[in-house]
């Protein structure tokens, strides 16, 4: 008899366990959310993830706290730390798409794509190569033609693996030496170039004050089309060189969200996106190009990428 009652109470205890994720997370958000991202405070994708923040606690109806954590290749270790937080809606993230669709395949990080929810594109962060204004150069095939002429080697300081890539590609069939130095986002590569401890950096949509105030001169828009407010500054591809960087931001999760927990989400994702104020301060402060908001064209978008990234390095491996 008595093992009858414990086995009864342990079947429902067990039914209650069971139940409680799905009735708690119908309440969701019932505490404040963590919002992780990729670079340090000031940067350009720092910004939008406050601005998003904001906007996700006026339609959650709780305080989204952001939290700062630059290092890795476009945020890998922003990401091993999403992919180790909770699935239950607490702990979101920001960052470039490379970090999941490019990462992966080049350096060793501690996740893979399938480790995580996608749920919005963001913005496309325009982006393109820069240096201190007093160097003698006008362009990056300058800069390269200078370096081989002078029989000296340039410093570079990048963002993550698939610009420091496309630089050390190029630098290969220019023949000039090419020293990297990895960044903690936007502000370390300014401070960097235009203190002279480095001759070249890569940055986004951050560049265009530094360049309108010749505080940096862009040699190169490292997009497929030339910057929209810099329009004299050719692309790498019109320099010669059949490379970009895609420099997309996109709103992710950990792997596994409770069905209600994602719905609420999505329902935020769609009141933000029909925020004027919000896309307006993307294009028109951030300077960032407008995408298609929302988990599908999110889901699109990045598995075509890490595809298409996935057999770009397998064709590497085999060279």
């Amino acid at each position: 008899m008595r093992s009858a009652i414990v086995t009864l109470f342990l079947c429902v205890f067990l039914a209650g366990m069971c139940l409680a994720q799905p009735v708690q997370a119908s309440n969701y958000p019932e505490r404040p959310i963590k919002m992780l991202t990729m670079t340090g405070p000031g940067a350009q994708i720092d910004l939008l993830t406050r601005a998003l923040s904001d906007a996700l606690s006026a339609e959650l109806g709780k305080p989204v706290l952001v939290t700062n954590m630059p290092g890795g290749s476009h945020g890998s270790v922003m990401a091993a730390e999403l992919k180790a937080s909770d699935p239950d809606g607490y702990t979101l993230a920001v960052s470039a798409t490379a970090a999941f669709t490019y990462s992966p395949h080049y350096v060793q990080t501690r996740y893979t794509f399938d480790d995580f929810e996608y749920l919005s594109m963001l913005g496309l962060n325009q982006s393109g190569i820069v240096c201190a204004p007093n160097r003698p150069w006008t362009n990056l095939k300058e800069a390269f033609e200078w370096a081989r002429n002078e029989k000296r080697g340039l410093t570079y300081m990048f963002q993550g693996s698939d610009d420091r890539d496309v630089m050390q590609r190029i630098a290969a069939k220019e023949g000039v030496s090419l020293s990297l130095m990895p960044s903690t986002g936007g502000p370390s590569i300014i401070s960097a170039v235009m203190g002279g401890h480095v001759d070249l950096g890569h940055l986004g949509a951050i560049l265009f004050e530094y360049v309108k105030a010749n505080r940096l001169k862009l040699l190169a828009a490292t997009t497929p089309q030339r910057l929209t407010q810099l329009q004299d500054v050719p692309t790498l591809r019109e320099q010669g060189w059949d490379e970009s960087v895609e420099m997309f931001v996109v709103l992710v999760a950990p792997k596994g969200l409770p069905a209600p927990v994602l719905d609420r989400l999505n329902q935020a994702i769609d009141k933000v996106a029909a925020n004027e104020k919000f896309r307006t301060f993307i294009t028109d402060e951030l300077i960032m190009a407008p995408v298609t908001f929302g988990r599908e064209a999110a889901l699109s978008y990045m598995k075509e990428a890490n595809d298409r990234f996935g057999k770009q390095a397998a064709e590497a491996k085999k060279q």
